[in-house]
């Protein structure tokens, strides 16, 4: 069976449901975006919602994927860079207790954190103070940790290190390997278009985005969109919300829905769903079922606080696909 290997920012997400937009506004944080933000106004964040009982996981977009692929069955591995601390640990005791070969390089900042701020509408806001995660870089990788992985999956969230991402991918393309894109945020992707552009259409085989993402990166609706990123690459995924998902591979096209669940926090609802598309796809289903699988997976991870699905929710799926 297919390996599939993924590289993100190695994170320690810290989930907070707040009681209203209230805390967003203060902070001055777009609501449903990503901000990058400094260690002093990351503590001020923490600071202000301790009381509101936060919840501690490992994250990050493309290493919730490969967890949620290690749960399935899948052999995976994670490339990253933590700092020398208990986070940096913690991450790390993550990665193997699931089963993940960790790739982890080490680095005396201090591990990243993203501090989710999760609203009544369970739409999740992000701080992140990216910290030791960002100084993950070109120098760091080897031709010899792709050997062995038939897919590559990395999160949009890395393109502001353009080095990184076409050395990353360079790499992965010599050694055979396909290679999965994540858009992950729409304010990410206006930031960083042009170059977007230039390495899906040369490398990138597989595109997840959200309605969002995918108007930022075509300028169009979905179905539009979808045909445009469908003739940029092979396998184009468009989430479209509680409408489900567009998924489109050479002329065939299909329409996925979503499974009826209260959602709770969307935190890890796209990675989830690339969890449940990969399975599908290094299995061999077909179209419907790769986007099913993935519907699977990001329903159930919203009925719960942060990006891992608990373990109802994982015998739920092994129900389903049995």
């Amino acid at each position: 069976m297919d390996k599939i290997l993924g590289m993100g920012n190695a994170l320690v997400d810290v989930m907070t449901r707040v009681p209203n937009d209230q805390i967003l506004n203060q902070l001055n944080l777009p609501k449903g975006s990503m901000q990058l933000v400094d260690p002093d106004f990351s503590a001020s964040v923490i600071e202000k919602t301790s009381h509101l009982n936060p919840v501690m996981t490992s994250g990050g977009s493309a290493a919730n994927t490969i967890h949620g692929l290690a749960k399935l069955g899948i052999q995976t591995g994670f490339i990253g860079k933590v700092g020398r601390d208990a986070l940096g640990e913690f991450f790390k005791h993550d990665l193997m207790q699931a089963g993940i070969e960790p790739y982890l390089l080490q680095s005396e900042t201090p591990s990243g954190k993203a501090i989710a701020l999760v609203t009544p509408d369970s739409e999740r806001t992000f701080a992140t103070c990216l910290g030791a995660a960002v100084e993950l870089s070109a120098s760091d990788l080897d031709a010899s940790i792709f050997k062995g992985f038939q897919i590559f999956h990395i999160e949009g969230y890395l393109v502001q290190n353009h080095q990184l991402i076409e050395t990353a991918i360079k790499l992965a393309k010599q050694q055979g390997l396909k290679v999965s894109l994540d858009l992950a945020s729409y304010n990410v992707v206006a930031e960083n278009l042009e170059f977007l552009k230039s390495i899906v259409s040369r490398y990138v085989d597989i595109l997840f985005a959200n309605e969002e993402e995918a108007r930022s990166f075509t300028g169009l609706e979905p179905d539009e969109a979808l045909d445009f990123i469908a003739s940029q690459c092979e396998y184009a995924v468009v989430k479209i919300g509680k409408n489900g998902s567009l998924i489109k591979h050479k002329n065939e096209k299909t329409h996925v829905g979503i499974i009826g669940i209260d959602a709770f926090d969307t935190t890890g609802a796209g990675d989830l769903y690339a969890a449940g598309f990969l399975y599908g796809m290094v299995h061999n289903l077909s179209l419907n079922d790769c986007g099913n699988m993935g519907a699977l997976l990001s329903g159930k991870v919203i009925e719960t606080l942060g990006a891992k699905i608990s373990d109802q929710g994982w015998d739920f799926i092994k129900q389903q696909m049995v």
